[in-house]
């Protein structure tokens, strides 16, 4: 999955370097992957500051830094929950960008009820940009899934850079 994606990352860590930029990642479903993806470009610490995998409550408490009625309302694996989540990762670690993604892939039942194969990522950049996409695979493959989902956070992200 790595060696798939590289030209992609590569092509972002471009964009961020040529901005002086900096990114946040919040891996949910996608377990780490998309965070793994980016640290493949040597160099890498000149754009990403880090970020963590947010797969309990307790992580995302701890990554976030949100009171809990923050979440009032929202659900995971949705477009406004992914969006929350990648504006306080930008924020807590000081980034000019954030990514979440929260999604879930299958095989177990997901807290939200959100079906297996639904993920949304979403990107907060500078000056109040914000971007958020929902991917539905259809299927309940984990692995397939996280794939899939780590992908699509980075052909998100890298839509917005290039905007």
């Amino acid at each position: 999955m790595l060696a798939a994606i590289q030209p992609r990352v590569l092509r972002i860590a471009g964009l961020l370097r040529k901005r002086g930029e900096k990114i946040a990642v919040a891996d949910g479903a996608t377990g780490g992957l998309i965070a793994a993806s980016i640290l493949t470009v040597p160099g890498a610490l000149d754009f990403f500051v880090g970020g963590g995998v947010v797969y309990s409550f307790r992580a995302r408490d701890v990554l976030f830094d949100l009171p809990r009625d923050a979440y009032d309302g929202m659900r995971g694996a949705s477009e406004d929950y992914a969006l929350l989540q990648a504006r306080a990762i930008r924020d807590n670690f000081g980034a000019e960008w954030g990514l979440a993604e929260s999604g879930s892939v299958g095989g177990s039942n997901h807290p939200s009820g959100a079906p297996a194969g639904r993920s949304c990522s979403a990107v907060a950049g500078p000056d109040g940009f914000e971007l958020a996409r929902v991917i539905e695979t259809g299927r309940d493959d984990r692995i397939a899934n996280m794939e899939a989902f780590a992908t699509e956070a980075l052909i998100t992200l890298e839509e917005a850079l290039n905007r």
